[in-house]
Formats: C-alpha cells, sequence, structure tokens
C-alpha cells in the first residue's frame, strides 16, 4: 500500500458486550488537503479581524506548511503567532465567519479518499473523532460536516468579554493528542489494539503509536521515514473533491438504524398482508371445493 491510495478498513464483526473502537483523523494534510486555521485568513480579513499584512504572512505560512517544511520548531512559531494574532478577536464573530465560509472554503478541499475512509469506518461500527491542532472553533465546524464523532482540538482562553486573551488553554498537539486518545479509550471504553489512526505528520507518531493500526497519509519527510522503519501502510490522499459532487454517501448510523426501522415495518406489513391474503385464498377456495361437491352429490 505504500504510496498509493488503499481501503484499509476491516469490518471486524465481534459481539456487543466486547470493547468499542474508534478512527481517529489528524485535519490538516489528512482529511483536508490544506491548514484549516490558515484557509480562514481572507475571511478574516474581510470581517476586519486581521490586516492586509496579516493575510500575507499566513499565506506565506500556508506555502510552508503545503510544502512540508514545517518542522516542530517552526509549528511553534506558528502556534506563538497565531495565538498573538487572535488576541482580543471576539469569539461570537469568529464562530459567526466560519459558520458563514465554511462550505465555500472547507467543503472543496476535503479528499474524497478521507471522506470514503469515515463512511466505511462508521459503517463498520466505528466512532470518528477528528484530533487536530487548529483551535476548536474551526475544528468542531468542520467535524460536523464531516459527520465525525467527536473533535479534539486546541482550545483557547476566553475572557469575560467573550474574546481570545491569546493564552492557550488546552494544545493538541504531539504527544498531547496520544494523551486525549488515551483519555478517550478509557472514557469511551475503546479497545485501542483494535482502533485506527491516520495522520501526515511526524508529530503525531505519538498518536499513531497508540493504536493497533496507524496509517501514515500524504506523510512529511521524517513520518515517511518512520513509517517505513515500523512497516506502518503509507498511504496517498490527492483527490479533494466537495462532498455534493461525490457519488451518493452511505447513510449515517441513525439514517440507517431509521432505515432498518422502516425496513422491517415493511417486512411486517407485507407479512401480515400475505398471510391475510393466503387466508383470505383457502377461504374462497374452502368455498369453491364445497360448492363443486354439493354439485356432485346432486347430480349423483
Amino acid at each position: 500500500m505504500v504510496g498509493a491510495y488503499a481501503r484499509p478498513v476491516e469490518n471486524h464483526s465481534v459481539p456487543h458486550s466486547t470493547p468499542r473502537t474508534a478512527a481517529f483523523f489528524d485535519l490538516d494534510k489528512t482529511v483536508i488537503a490544506k491548514s484549516s486555521t490558515l484557509t480562514f485568513s481572507k475571511s478574516f480579513y474581510q470581517g476586519g479581524l486581521i490586516n492586509r499584512r496579516a493575510v500575507l504572512r499566513t499565506a506565506y505560512a500556508q506555502f510552508v506548511f503545503l510544502a512540508g517544511g514545517a518542522d516542530h520548531d517552526q509549528m511553534e512559531r506558528m502556534r506563538e503567532y497565531l495565538s498573538s494574532l487572535c488576541r482580543g478577536w471576539d469569539v461570537a464573530q469568529v464562530r459567526e465567519i466560519v459558520a458563514e465560509t465554511l462550505h465555500d472554503l472547507i467543503d472543496p478541499i476535503i479528499y474524497d479518499e478521507a471522506a470514503s475512509l469515515i463512511e466505511e469506518h462508521h459503517a463498520a461500527g466505528r466512532d470518528v473523532v477528528i484530533v487536530s491542532t487548529s483551535g476548536a472553533e474551526v475544528v468542531g465546524p468542520i467535524g460536523e460536516l464531516l459527520g465525525a464523532d467527536r473533535v479534539v482540538a486546541t482550545r483557547m482562553v476566553v475572557g469575560a468579554d467573550g474574546r481570545f486573551t491569546g493564552e492557550v488553554e488546552y494544545y493538541a498537539y504531539g504527544p498531547t493528542k496520544a494523551e486525549a486518545v488515551r483519555e478517550l479509550a478509557a472514557s469511551e471504553g475503546y479497545d485501542l489494539e483494535r482502533c485506527y489512526a491516520y495522520s501526515d505528520s511526524a508529530t503525531d507518531v505519538p498518536m499513531l503509536s497508540a493504536v493497533g493500526y496507524p496509517f501514515a497519509v500524504n506523510p512529511d519527510r521524517a513520518l515517511r521515514r518512520e513509517a517505513v522503519a515500523r512497516g506502518w501502510p503509507v498511504l496517498s490522499f490527492n483527490r479533494p473533491v466537495p462532498l455534493k459532487q461525490r457519488l451518493p454517501a452511505l447513510p449515517s448510523r441513525p439514517a440507517l438504524a431509521a432505515m432498518a426501522a422502516v425496513g422491517a415495518a415493511m417486512a411486517t406489513a407485507t407479512l401480515v398482508w400475505y398471510a391475510s391474503r393466503r387466508k383470505s385464498t383457502k377461504v374462497r377456495l374452502g368455498g369453491i371445493g364445497r360448492k363443486r361437491d354439493t354439485a356432485r352429490n346432486a347430480r349423483v
């Protein structure tokens, strides 16, 4: 599977009494083709949250990120820059901007291969969890768009005035992601040996190492070396396709349950109809038989 897209999802048939399972997805360059936070920079500029200079700087940061050259130190500098940049932003306005531009900006850059994997994991009965370093105000709506069951994301401190203070309350990065995965496994009953994880970055090696089925997706050089050394499959996602242009997706689990209930009701109604029709036919045929016997006896 090295260097090519593969379908690594197995539908393990297990009794309901066994532990649950999940698939953990990094977001940027794993599920979507760009940095989720930096993608909204133009919208934040149009909303008056940042100036033109900040737009150019985030565009450069996006270029470095996509080129695969953002190592640990650069990611830390990017975190510090974004933290200081968002200081004083009104949280309600940020959420409003994200909600208004989500489909225009994020929908077209979702990897078709990733969306298919999410559907397949849901169909196999697994929870889907997005684990991202980007902020919760961005990751939450994207997770909802993707149909994820849960999201783990960086959280900024919000002051009493409803604005970001510039301080980080929780940083979902590196080993912290692995800790979050283990905490979720403990609280939700996931069997990590039967869980899946996907990421593009070497900084997520701790998260990938925490599960039984790790996959490197569009890996940076360091993660590719690590994947080869550990025997992890390497997947290549390269088809960003808007969700509305994809083939009809598998229904969500609530939809599948509803369809199953409707199907069961229809099957029951059909059986009742068939049984009553068969009984009615027997009655009619019995009546016809009796009439024939009466006529035969009369002739005799």
